[in-house]
């Protein structure tokens, strides 16, 4: 009777033991407290400039989707373009003894201090969309759109708009944002080298804050238009803005005077460019971003060499390709 019992005890051993195999191929499960869940690789943290930019909402998304390919948890927050915050929303990572950091710095050189705290904790870090090259940090990789490159994009095509005629341009800005800094640069270069030889010049005539969103671009495109009344050109460094100076242009009855160049490629930035209210885009891949810096932090984490950045190309959007483009049908 002994054996019987001993040999019933042994098979619902083994039966308990093979219904809690974990299946390799199934997706971690994610937590939502900040530990990793049973079964993780880790737990990614990734502070974001701003949820409220659907452009970022992508990239936490599939920084989300691809980690849990790889078996690792999420934590997305947005630091609201708050550097403060982001500094805070960092120093919880590092209590929470993350696998690895992401940031898009609200301020690269302010968020210098949290980064080496996480350096010194040993948590790698890893940046995505807005660059931080300041010294005295550790950045493992960086992930980012070609953001000089996708400004000269925007020269470009605010000089074919402007066409032989020229006229005075206003850009919008958002200087807390070193990929910001980069697009007017890039845009600035192509300017200037089209106004070295061009009968006709593209002359910028002011740089104004436009915080990067609808509601501040709207009053920055209010006083370059009241500042120049005769203005033919508006490069605003995103959608939201671009979006913002749109409004106020119809609402001052000069939609038709002011032509505007925009950046990302975001859905309503597109369907504004299908309409004609913005001429272009240099298009961002935010969706791939965030899947390239999971892929580099999987490759970081198995001990391979990683360049210091790579830059994902923008590709003009015009109102051509709008018309074509099956999201927007």
């Amino acid at each position: 009777m002994k054996r019987i019992l001993s040999s019933l005890a042994l098979v619902s051993a083994l039966v308990f033991a093979g219904c809690n195999q974990q299946d390799d191929s199934a997706p971690a499960p994610t937590s939502t407290s900040g530990a990793p869940a049973s079964g993780s690789r880790g737990t990614i943290g990734a502070s974001l400039l701003t949820l409220d930019n659907p452009f970022f909402k992508v990239i936490g998304d599939n920084i989300t989707a691809e980690g849990a390919k790889h078996g690792y948890d999420t934590i997305i927050v947005s630091a609201d373009k708050d550097v403060a915050k982001q500094a805070n929303q960092v120093k919880d990572f590092i209590v929470k003894k993350v696998a690895a950091i992401v940031l898009s710095p609200a301020e690269s050189k302010a968020i210098v201090p949290v980064i080496q705290e996480a350096n010194a904790a040993g948590i790698p870090v890893f940046t995505v969309d807005i660059p931080c090259n300041e010294p005295g940090v550790k950045i493992v990789t960086q992930i980012a759109t070609d953001n000089y490159g996708g400004g000269k994009e925007a020269a470009a095509a605010m000089i074919e708009a402007l066409g032989e005629a020229g006229g005075k341009v206003a850009v919008l800005h958002f200087k807390q944002a070193e990929s910001c800094i980069l697009r007017v640069n890039g845009f600035r270069e192509v300017i200037d080298a089209h106004n070295d030889s061009a009968k006709a010049k593209v002359e910028i005539v002011t740089e104004l804050e436009s915080g990067g969103a609808k509601d501040i671009g709207y009053k920055a495109a209010e006083d370059a238009l009241q500042a120049h009344p005769d203005l033919r050109g508006i490069f605003a460094i995103n959608d939201p803005a671009a979006l913002g100076a749109r409004a106020a242009l119809e609402k001052a009855g000069k939609a038709d005077q002011v032509v505007i160049v925009g950046f990302d490629g975001q859905p309503e930035g597109k369907q504004a460019i299908k309409a004609g209210k913005i001429y272009a885009d240099p298009i961002q891949f935010p969706d791939r971003m965030g899947v390239e810096i999971v892929r580099a932090l999987i490759k970081h984490s198995k001990g391979e060499e990683l360049p210091a950045q790579t830059l994902i190309p923008t590709k003009l959007y015009k109102q051509e390709d709008a018309l074509n483009d099956p999201e927007l049908q």
